[in-house]
């Protein structure tokens, strides 16, 4: 391995035995064996940070065409590579002290590069890995670790150099067009762009041919597992078989000539001499600094929506560096530094803190609109909530009784009910899972009913809506179609935000061509507008409904929990509404679970209040046997498989919940390979999901894109019937008679596998059991183990009891809802305080362009 040394600046290199990496991984010095600083003894300690540098599938593609251009995209790596770990050198810090509070600037670093020419499928893909070990040297020559929280959220410093020097890096760009190639405004080669799509198939190809090999190879070696040498041979062939003069042993340049020959294949004219491609003329001078500015906060908006709105002066850089990116212009990397400090230092912002000094990761920035959002919302609910008279619970709990003579509404169902069947203008009923909203809500809204009026669902995603709605017996709808048919427009600007407007009647439409003739749903006075997993409601959407209320004189109930997903947009909504409403109720008792002890330590899973309850809540999942311990991320990942098929066994449903999509499709996809093994699946007849993925007739998959042509909803799971010629037919995963036909290009597009699958694709399920994969957050963590009426278990990657209740303990931790303005000025101070200050004087960032809080309280 190649090992870098970056000290004062400089830069030197050495190779390191697998030994030496060994050590060097273990925190010792790889030529001495010293220990550097203290022995990092906890069993879940960071030894390295990774950091990828990765591109376009393309630039690999253009790499196997051309030597010379393998050349230059080497070259252009190595000098990201210098950039970045330079970068880290000046740019992080090690915390000394009591509690970490001194900020140490680092004077030595030292990063392992790995180097990859292809992806797990054997297909071309170039990219390397950069391992920065967490022992670094401080200024005074003293080795400790490194300030890892620093390190990664200046990980979208880095993720934006490299998107930076892919399509500005001048001798690159000469590179590409002196062979005709030219770069389209995604960063992709133009001219090879269309060659990806079929090696992301082949690949898919790839992995259905690996299982079907691995299931005959146990077939002719019953109760054995292939070896690594079988696995790699069979890797092998499933990547040969099918092509052309496939050799008998793939060998490097075997497998380099293969791959040219298919490219070849499916596009003749690759092997046709290109002109020069003119280069690009884009000027430094002539690009609009204001225009950047604002690019770059829109940018660092968008990615803050974990953090309350809240963001960093890292994140306004790595802003700047994306919007110079997708400009087209192509100059040094010194020029564009200077230009880059230059759209930091015109980017405007609100400044949450007063303090000058504050370190430049602390997350104390806002977006001047996001800022304005938050003020303005508060106004708006403030004004609506006006009170209003309950129904009678006697009243209600006949109607209930009438609905469904053999089920009594508790106190809860019975006071939500009522306020919602009543006239008080703001109402939110919030509960865990489990607590039988829906079924509130049915008896709410038969109650609206027998006094005239009617109740109007509507959620975040047209999936639940659609639950919802059925479930209930009322009008339904997904919230972006209600507000839709209410003139709102949601359309993106020249610098990328998306500006929210409301036609008026006879308003010319720009989204439909048309002139906006009013809203074809009707909304009389008195009717009640149902927000259902209300957790999810963002801001914009929350004031564009207010819009609507106040128009319609309809009135708003929202339900739904805090405690489970938030949404994809900036959250506090369901927060705001219920700091303001005088009728809000808290649901407290659990109906879906089986087991009482069980039902008590979700409720207390929900909200712990402190750390010694998190440590009690741990000390209970592992006493009750709901945490399952692995020793590595493959028994993890194992875990999660035979917890699938266990459930298959018993004829029971079982939610598999991940921390992110690749993690699920993993899991996914290894479900996929064994129940190919076992013949549960034939693998005769394929189609191509999402990325590539091959998809057979049994496959579990989840639809991403509503459509409503032909009616499936995103994140709406299916079981694949059939595979036509060009178009599949989908069965609902709870009533296999419940079909839907698809085309085989909105498959490829928006259908991938759903075996396992994150927080937002799970949230609203009810199964029979369900299993939690390691490091997810505290509402993954919730959902996840509120998921199943019969059984609910985390899975961990913990050796040791004590390491299992100190990851859920972790996992446990929230971040606070920032509703308003005061609380994100609250988080900003937490924020700095948690931050090493340095010992030797201020920190110099950015401040000519910030605004205060004032005039937005």
């Amino acid at each position: 391995m190649s090992r870098y040394i970056v000290e004062n600046g400089a830069i030197r290199d050495d190779l390191l035995t697998r030994d030496q990496l060994r050590e060097w991984v273990d925190g010792l010095d790889p030529l001495t064996g010293e220990r550097r600083g203290r022995d990092l003894e906890s069993p879940v300690a960071d030894l390295i940070l990774d950091a990828t540098i990765n591109a376009p599938k393309s630039f690999s593609i253009a790499a196997m065409l051309d030597p010379e251009l393998a050349a230059a995209y080497e070259d252009l790596q190595d000098r990201l590579r210098d950039r970045i770990v330079k970068l880290w050198q000046t740019e992080l810090n090690a915390r000394r002290g009591k509690g970490g509070a001194i900020r140490e600037d680092l004077a030595r670093i030292e990063v392992v590069e790995l180097r990859h020419e292809r992806s797990r499928s054997l297909d071309p893909h170039k990219h390397r890995h950069l391992w920065l070990n967490v022992k670094v040297q401080g200024v005074d020559g003293k080795w400790s670790n490194i300030d890892t929280r620093v390190a990664l959220r200046f990980q979208n410093v880095v993720n934006a150099e490299g998107d930076l020097a892919s399509r500005t890096d001048p001798t690159w760009i000469r590179a590409l067009a002196a062979k005709g190639f030219t770069l389209t405004a995604d960063g992709e080669i133009a001219q090879l762009q269309h060659l990806v799509r079929p090696l992301s198939k082949r690949s898919a190809q790839i992995e259905a041919n690996k299982a079907a090999r691995i299931a005959w190879w146990k077939q002719q070696h019953p109760e054995q597992e292939p070896s690594h040498d079988v696995l790699s041979q069979i890797d092998h062939w499933a990547w040969a078989v099918g092509r052309p003069n496939k050799p008998g042993e793939l060998n490097e340049d075997g497998w380099a000539a293969l791959v040219r020959e298919e490219l070849f294949t499916a596009d003749p004219a690759l092997g046709m001499e290109r002109s020069p491609a003119p280069l690009p003329a884009v000027a430094v001078e002539d690009l609009d600094i204001e225009l950047l500015a604002v690019q770059a906060v829109v940018d660092a908006d968008a990615r803050s929506t974990g953090s309350g709105g809240r963001f960093s002066w890292m994140d306004v850089r790595a802003g700047a560096l994306r919007a110079i990116a997708g400009t087209g212009v192509v100059a040094n990397r010194d020029v564009l530094a200077k230009l880059a400090e230059e759209v930091v230092a015109h980017s405007r912002t609100v400044t949450l803190i007063s303090e000058p000094d504050a370190p430049k990761h602390v997350k104390h920035l806002m977006a001047v609109s996001t800022a304005t959002l938050k003020a303005t919302l508060a106004q708006k609910v403030d004004a609506f909530s006006a009170p209003g008279q309950i129904l009678d619970t006697a009243e209600v709990a006949a109607i209930g009784h009438a609905l469904e003579p053999d089920r009594t509404l508790d106190d809860g169902q019975l006071a939500g009910a009522a306020a919602i069947g009543g006239t008080s203008r703001n109402v939110v009923i919030s509960g865990p899972a489990g607590t039988g909203k829906t079924t509130m809500l049915k008896v709410a809204g038969a109650a609206l009913r027998r006094h005239g009026h009617k109740m109007i669902i509507v959620a975040p995603t047209k999936k639940a809506s659609a639950v919802a709605g059925r479930e209930t017996m009322s009008a339904s709808s997904s919230l972006h179609q209600l507000l839709y048919d209410f003139g709102w427009r949601w359309t993106p600007d020249p610098s990328g935000a998306t500006t929210w407007t409301q036609l008026s009647i006879g308003e010319a439409d720009t989204t439909s061509g048309g002139i906006y003739g009013g809203p074809r749903i009707r909304i009389n006075l008195g009717d009640r507008i149902v927000v259902d997993e209300a957790g999810m409601l963002d801001l914009e959407a929350a004031s564009a409904l207010l819009d609507v209320a106040r128009a319609t004189g309809a009135g708003v109930a929202l339900i739904g929990d805090q405690r489970q997903a938030l949404p994809v947009g900036h959250s506090g909504a369901m927060a705001l509404f219920w700091r303001r409403s005088l009728r809000h109720v808290e649901l407290t008792t659990t109906h879906r679970f089986k087991d009482p002890e069980w039902a008590d330590i979700s409720m207390r899973l929900r909200e712990p209040r402190s750390v010694d309850e998190m440590r009690d809540v741990a000390n209970d999942l592992v006493r009750t046997n709901h945490v399952v311990m692995t020793n590595s991320d493959v028994a993890a990942r194992e875990a999660m498989v035979e917890g699938w098929f266990d459930a298959a066994q018993r004829r029971e449903t079982i939610s598999l919940v991940t921390a992110t999509h690749a993690e699920a499709q993993e899991i996914s996809e290894a479900i996929q390979n064994r129940r190919i093994e076992s013949g549960a699946i034939s693998i005769t007849v394929a189609m191509s999901g999402q990325s590539g993925q091959a998809i057979f007739v049994g496959d579990v998959v989840q639809t991403r894109r509503n459509d409503i042509a032909a009616d499936v909803q995103n994140r709406q799971n299916w079981i694949v019937k059939t595979i036509g010629t060009d178009h599949v037919i989908l069965a609902a995963s709870a009533d296999t008679t419940d079909l839907r036909k698809v085309s085989l290009a909105y498959a490829e597009s928006h259908i991938h596998l759903a075996y396992a699958t994150t927080v937002y694709g799970v949230q609203g399920e009810t199964t029979e059991r369900s299993l939690v994969g390691p490091v997810v957050d505290a509402a993954g963590l919730y959902v996840g183990l509120t998921r199943g009426k019969a059984h609910n278990a985390s899975v961990l990657v913990a050796p040791t009891e004590t390491s299992a209740k100190s990851q859920l303990v972790e996992m446990m931790q929230r971040h606070s809802v920032e509703e308003t303005m005061e609380k994100s000025r609250a988080a900003a101070q937490t924020d700095l305080r948690r931050a090493a200050q340095s010992a030797t004087g201020p920190i110099v960032t950015p401040s000519d362009r910030r605004l205060t809080l004032a005039g937005l309280e």
